[in-house]
């Protein structure tokens, strides 16, 4: 048995409203917009790392271009997550990919954890450079819609799969004896 068919089940068979919402969303205009901004920050970034903030970043005292060197790490590791999701969005519209193969986990996006030991972005406004300031800010807050957008189109899809907080207790229940 191949490794696709192997995991097949019947949960991997969408409800007809949970999957005609899903493409409906991938050949939306906000998916477009979504798109486009999402590829348009990508490469602005690029553009800035590799030129003016390269430069930028020579010219910090060392400690602060070790803080340089973090949040851009931050900042292209969250936009490569976010890339990938619009591709696999982009490639379930094209039909390149179905909807069993976009609703893997491994596409998923998960919410970053605030980190207690990382100072908000504005404490470090004398530190770093406006436009890396500008960047992580954007990229957080377009991180954070398409982790809304990614919980929404998904969340739904894997409740109706059996993946609900009822049948997960049901599962620890079993495993655990009920408590109570």
């Amino acid at each position: 048995m191949t490794e696709k068919g192997a995991h097949s089940s019947a949960a991997d068979t969408l409800g007809p409203q949970a999957e005609a919402r899903l493409l409906e969303f991938t050949r939306s205009e906000l998916f477009a917009r979504t798109f486009r901004e999402g590829m348009d920050m990508v490469e602005e970034t690029a553009a800035y790392l590799d030129g003016p903030g390269r430069a930028q970043s020579k010219a910090l005292a060392r400690d602060n271009a070790l803080v340089y060197a973090s949040q851009s790490m931050k900042l292209t590791t969250r936009l490569m997550q976010v890339a990938s999701w619009l591709l696999v969005q982009r490639a379930l519209k094209e039909s390149d990919m179905t909807t069993v193969e976009a609703r893997q986990e491994k596409y998923r996006l998960s919410s970053e954890m605030p980190d207690d030991s990382v100072k908000p972005l504005a404490e470090y406004g004398d530190i770093l450079p406006a436009l890396l300031l500008d960047l992580l800010a954007r990229s957080e807050a377009l991180y954070e819609r398409i982790v809304r957008l990614d919980r929404s189109l998904y969340g739904a899809i894997n409740a109706q799969t059996g993946n609900t907080v009822a049948d997960q207790i049901s599962r620890l229940e079993a495993a655990f004896g009920k408590i109570g």
